[in-house]
């Protein structure tokens, strides 16, 4: 078993073909196709079901991709510290980040910072919803992710509060209140975002004992945002996650009782985190996002 067949086996998994994984690696499908037979020998067990226009993890496959990642993590890992030695001129960093507070007014600023400190090291980005960042580090397929604190599944490290706000059509009854609570805006229709803090706008309402009355699910916050100008809906966002520019449509309100929230950093085990990780970590920490 060597570390190139279990990088071909975790990127045919994350792909689910063999083309699209030959070609991110540089090399044939039929050494694709060959390194995973001769790992599946070795091992004994069927990794992948093989179907006409792709293929699907079998269940000992799911299993053993979750071991996979984390060596070649811990591969990385060795190599990144070797590389530190030396003046950590080589790596690379995963990071997942989750809608406008951390891909727009915190990653651009640390990255700035960190490809000045670090040109060598190679950063590679996803962005998902925040639950999606979570499964991401739970699979290892991140080094490093943003995420709506506290997690303690993770090792995690504080960047900013900000507060909860209502979002309300320019023209609702309500905006005329200088803050609103949760059970007001039970009482007309809501618009509920899955990106961002959405888990923890339903755990709000959860927690109160409360169901907003929701008429519209958007994937992306400028949907929510756009729904909430026609005069469709109101919503509950985090205040980081909005523009920086408002949009005349609507206006924001505090929740009353006032809740906040903390975004911070998340690492499977801070003990395994690769150098490059480490050091993201304390560049990100030290600066000011005022």
């Amino acid at each position: 078993m060597t570390l190139t067949q279990l990088e071909i086996f975790s990127l045919v998994a994350e792909l689910r073909g063999f083309t699209l994984a030959a070609h991110r690696l540089g090399i044939s499908q039929s050494a694709v196709s060959h390194a995973l037979k001769s790992l599946e020998q070795e091992l004994g067990v069927e990794l992948l079901r093989r179907h006409q226009s792709q293929v699907e993890l079998s269940d000992i496959g799911e299993q053993l991709l979750l071991r996979a990642r984390a060596m070649l993590g811990l591969a990385n890992t060795l190599r990144q510290e070797a590389a530190d030695a030396r003046g950590m001129k080589r790596g690379t960093l995963r990071i997942g980040s989750f809608g406008p507070t951390s891909s727009i007014k915190l990653l651009p600023r640390i990255l700035q910072q960190y490809r000045q400190a670090h040109p060598g090291i190679e950063v590679h980005i996803d962005e998902g919803p925040d639950r999606q960042v979570i499964q991401w580090l739970e699979e290892r397929r991140i080094d490093i992710g943003f995420v709506v604190l506290p997690e303690e599944r993770f090792d995690t490290f504080a960047l900013i509060e900000d507060q909860m706000v209502a979002l309300l059509p320019l023209d609702h009854p309500l905006a005329a209140h200088e803050t609103v609570t949760l059970k007001d805006l039970c009482n007309y229709p809501f618009v509920l975002t899955e990106a961002g803090s959405s888990e923890l706008v339903s755990r709000l309402f959860n927690a109160a004992r409360l169901s907003p009355n929701i008429r519209y699910r958007c994937s992306q916050l400028l949907s929510t945002l756009d729904t909430v100008g026609r005069g469709d809906a109101m919503t509950v966002v985090a205040e980081g996650s909005l523009p920086f520019d408002p949009d005349p449509r609507y206006v924001k309100r505090p929740l009353s009782p006032a809740v906040t929230r903390q975004v911070g950093l998340a690492v499977l085990d801070q003990r395994q985190a690769s150098p490059a990780t480490l050091a993201f970590i304390q560049l990100a920490t030290r600066l000011d996002y005022r």
